[in-house]
């Protein structure tokens, strides 16, 4: 018999599933607050998986996702242990806000301190009672600052375990992203527990296709590590998500309102007409220039900009770009929801 999962002090017996409260600081108004923790505790031994969204409060996506991905059906017959955790970033989330209400970023914040900033002990809480009793994780996360994102994976893909997972999620094209101080997949790998970030859409709106990609994704991962049954093969052949080699923001060379004449997928070239800055006094228009070869993978939605500002992210591949925009359009045909759904 498998022995009860044990989450703060709260008891989650095999074949059981539970939500509970962590506490964390009080509002200001002394108004209490908690992070909800969903375990899904299984009846056989297997991974134990954390699943993490809104660390940054106004990325929403993640939080959809993983209502999915609770009420999916598979996950009844789950092997191992899921802890699922929708809103990380409580605070943020009532302020409609990336940031904690000390405006600091939680993601850069971890391991944290139990005697720190408020940034600080909430991060501390999320390692100790989550990321410390996990084998494996995944962090949602959303563009920022008015930004959209290509369904994306960023993760160490130099660790064999890591790249495994990351192929196996199935987004369109990963970037071997290196693990910045302070962020949680640093934190999460220092105690040695893989953990891939996926990256899709806007903050503070819903994306459709973002959200079942990403519910598929973490699916998809579970059946990897073992957690769910794997399914039939088909005759179809799935094909491995594209790596960036390198990537580079595009930004304006003047203050304007900017108009992108390209859309997330779309492959360019060097000198390629990739939208235009208007001058809103006298609407005179001035061509923004791809100064890279490679793909759409994010983009400005705002269109007051500044000099300087970041206005489109354009990712290089070592495979033909040809073979990358046709991959991220028939991922874009495979996600996109059945009107009649």
């Amino acid at each position: 018999m498998r022995e009860p999962f044990e989450l703060d002090g709260s008891m989650v017996n095999p074949g059981e599933r539970r939500m509970i409260n962590l506490p964390i600081p009080n509002l200001s108004s002394q108004t209490p607050m908690s992070m909800p923790v969903h375990v899904v505790h299984g009846k056989q031994a297997g991974p134990v998986l954390f699943i993490s969204a809104a660390i940054h409060g106004d990325e929403l996506n993640g939080i959809e996702i993983i209502r999915h991905v609770l009420a999916s059906r598979s996950i009844r017959s789950l092997k191992g242990t899921l802890i699922a955790v929708p809103v990380v970033n409580a605070y943020g989330l009532i302020q409609g806000s990336r940031y904690l209400p000390d405006r600091r970023d939680l993601n850069r914040t971890f391991p944290g301190s139990e005697t720190g900033s408020l940034a600080s002990r909430l991060a501390h809480q999320f390692i100790e009672k989550i990321v410390s009793v996990s084998t494996h994780g995944i962090d949602l996360h959303t563009g920022s600052g008015h930004r959209t994102n290509l369904p994306q994976i960023r993760a160490n893909l130099d660790d064999p375990e890591t790249c495994r997972l990351a192929e196996c999620f199935g987004a369109p094209v990963m970037l071997n992203s290196s693990l910045r101080d302070g962020s949680l997949r640093a934190a999460a790998n220092t105690l040695g527990v893989p953990t891939l970030l996926y990256e899709a859409g806007e903050a503070m709106r819903y994306n459709d296709i973002a959200i079942r990609a990403g519910v598929s994704g973490i699916i998809n991962v579970m059946r990897e590590l073992g957690m769910l049954r794997s399914v039939k093969k088909t005759a179809k052949v799935r094909t491995l998500p594209f790596v960036a080699r390198s990537s580079r923001w595009i930004r304006a060379h003047e203050s304007g309102m900017f108009r992108a004449s390209v859309k997330l997928g779309d492959q360019v070239s060097r000198g390629d007409v990739i939208g235009y800055i208007a001058e809103a006094s006298d609407g005179a228009r001035h061509e923004i220039l791809s100064t890279y070869e490679g793909i759409i993978i994010g983009g400005l939605e705002l269109p007051i900009v500044h000099e300087g500002d970041a206005l489109l992210h354009i990712a290089r591949f070592k495979a033909d770009a040809d073979d990358v925009a046709n991959h991220v359009e028939s991922f874009h045909q495979d996600h996109t929801p059945d009107p009649d759904d």
